[in-house]
């Protein structure tokens, strides 16, 4: 078992959506997902092969196995559909400045979910599952300059600009959200 206790992601609720573990039947809804250029217009700037797809999905679950922490299918309750991807990670970024012993959060929805609050209540989920789990000091979000609404829910739940750097050519900001001391 992992420090934290968790070999695979626990499965997290908030009044519409389910935050659970990735499964090998995932791909064929999640390969359309990070084929869609809204959702990777500001994650790569291109669409995935599935081979791509398909070893995220391990990633994932690789990420829970070894760290007790990672990334989670985001699912609306009602329909039971996959609407994005949310979680925290250890990336080991070659980037400066570098996160150091800063987890990072990321979040991607598919476009018929934006607009409709779900980033937000399943962020709100996380930082609260983090915050109970984890306890890190800080948490970074690494968010394209161009991307809007994703800056504007950093801002939200707390996170400010940290610093601007470049991550494999691309421009971008790094947001953090610290705890108080």
């Amino acid at each position: 078992m992992t420090s934290s206790g968790f070999e695979r992601a626990p499965v997290v609720e908030s009044a519409r959506l389910r935050l659970r573990a990735h499964t090998a039947a995932d791909f064929d809804a999640c390969l359309p997902m990070w084929n869609d250029p809204i959702v990777t217009r500001f994650i790569g700037g291109r669409a995935y092969t599935g081979e791509e797809v398909w070893q995220r999905i391990q990633r994932y679950a690789g990420s829970w196995a070894l760290l007790g922490h990672g990334f989670w299918i985001i699912e609306d309750k009602a329909s039971a559909r996959l609407i994005g991807e949310i979680g925290i990670m250890d990336a080991r970024r070659d980037i400066d400045p570098p996160f150091g012993e800063d987890r990072e959060v990321g979040w991607a929805l598919l476009p018929e979910a934006h607009g409709k609050g779900y980033a937000s209540e399943a962020l709100e989920a996380v930082l609260a599952w983090e915050k109970q789990h984890l306890g890190g000091a800080c948490l970074v979000a690494l968010i394209d300059p161009d991307n809007a609404p994703s800056i504007k829910l950093a801002h939200r739940f707390g996170f400010t600009e940290r610093a601007r750097s470049v991550y494999k050519t691309v421009p971008t900001i790094q947001f953090e959200r610290r705890r108080p001391s």
